[in-house]
């Protein structure tokens, strides 16, 4: 049945067969990245995604998203009718993107990853991830098995190894993922239209920050596991934001961008304000509210300035990885910040 399945996808797509991984060179791929007409990508259409180089014969019909934000930043691209299918739905659609999210089939149980059999009965003719961990023999397939298939992928160049740190990750590189996906969908305008309006819901941002004379010390708690907490570390968007914004990450010096830490470390470190992942995904202390109500009962958390003055801010998790989201955690952050005077 298996073998039956791979020949039938193979068959589908075949005619949006990749190029091999080597590709072109990479004068010759900025060639490809050109538009003939505004509106209109140029197909065969070559990009170097992390660090390899990926060829679109044309623009991809039927879209399989390994994760709920990646399916969310191709309905804001105005593309979300081509998603023949998503999964790792962690949490409700926003509203404003609600009904078309609806329509997508979830190819997966809740918070749970996309299996490569399930992907292959989608017949995807383009694949896109905003997680490297899914894109595995064990999840929904290695990336050179599924060009072998005739099935290009994007992998957000935020992750192309697993939780390591990014050295220039920033809100460009953010936009720039949108103006690629445009191209590749063969919607360009929409792409560069959606990095123009992300950019100006940070830019305001930024402007009504109320800095004080001292930098705040913050950290970024993302969830426990085992017990154990888990925080943003440099090379992420939060990490990012912290330096934009003007405060101090108190975990800038980790090895990872989520990195695991300890209650001891995080007492030592005595942040200012704790930003707080809220998260729905139902797994422990996932919640703002479960995070704040762990914070005060643990013996050593509990006596830091920042617990006992509730100096709190939440924000959702998923504006903590790149998603269409991590715009709004400025916002965010800024408004509680000024709040926390």
């Amino acid at each position: 049945m298996k073998t039956k399945m791979i020949s039938k996808i193979f068959t589908a797509v075949a005619v949006l067969a990749v190029a091999g991984c080597g590709g072109d060179s990479a004068s010759d791929a900025a060639g490809k990245a050109t538009t003939a007409a505004k509106g209109a990508t140029t197909y065969p259409f070559t990009i170097k995604n992390c660090g390899t180089d990926v060829t679109y014969k044309a623009a991809p019909k039927k879209v399989v998203t390994l994760n709920q934000t990646a399916a969310e930043i191709l309905i804001h691209l105005g593309v979300g009718d081509r998603i023949v299918g998503s999964g790792y739905e962690i949490e409700k659609a926003p509203d404003a993107i609600a009904a078309q999210y609806k329509k997508i089939p979830i190819l997966s149980g809740g918070g749970e990853t996309i299996k490569h059999e399930k992907l292959l009965e989608a017949q995807p003719d383009f694949v896109y991830s905003s997680f490297a961990s899914f894109l595995t023999k064990e999840e929904a397939g290695d990336r050179k098995d599924l060009y072998d298939l005739g099935v290009p992928t994007y992998l957000t160049e935020f992750d192309c190894s697993y939780h390591e740190s990014v050295a220039d990750a920033d809100f460009e590189m953010l936009y720039e993922e949108y103006r690629r996906l445009g191209r590749i969908m063969g919607v360009p305008d929409a792409g560069e239209k959606l990095a123009t309006e992300q950019k100006a819901v940070v830019d305001k941002a930024l402007s009504g920050y109320k800095k004080p004379d001292k930098p705040l010390k913050v950290m970024w708690f993302y969830s426990t596991y085992d017990g154990t907490p888990w925080a943003a570390g440099p090379g992420g968007l939060p990490q990012h934001i912290s330096e934009r914004v003007g405060v101090e990450n108190i975990f800038d010096d980790a090895k990872t961008k989520w990195a695991e830490v300890s209650w001891d470390e995080v007492a030592a470190r005595n942040p200012d304000v704790i930003i707080l992942a809220d998260l729905s995904r139902g797994e422990p202390n996932d919640t703002a509210k479960e995070k704040i109500e762990l914070l005060k009962k643990d013996p050593l958390t509990r006596k830091l300035g920042a617990v006992k003055g509730d100096r709190f801010i939440s924000i959702p998790g998923t504006h903590m990885d790149p998603s269409y989201g991590s715009a709004s955690a400025v916002p965010a952050l800024v408004d509680g910040l000024n709040k926390l005077g």
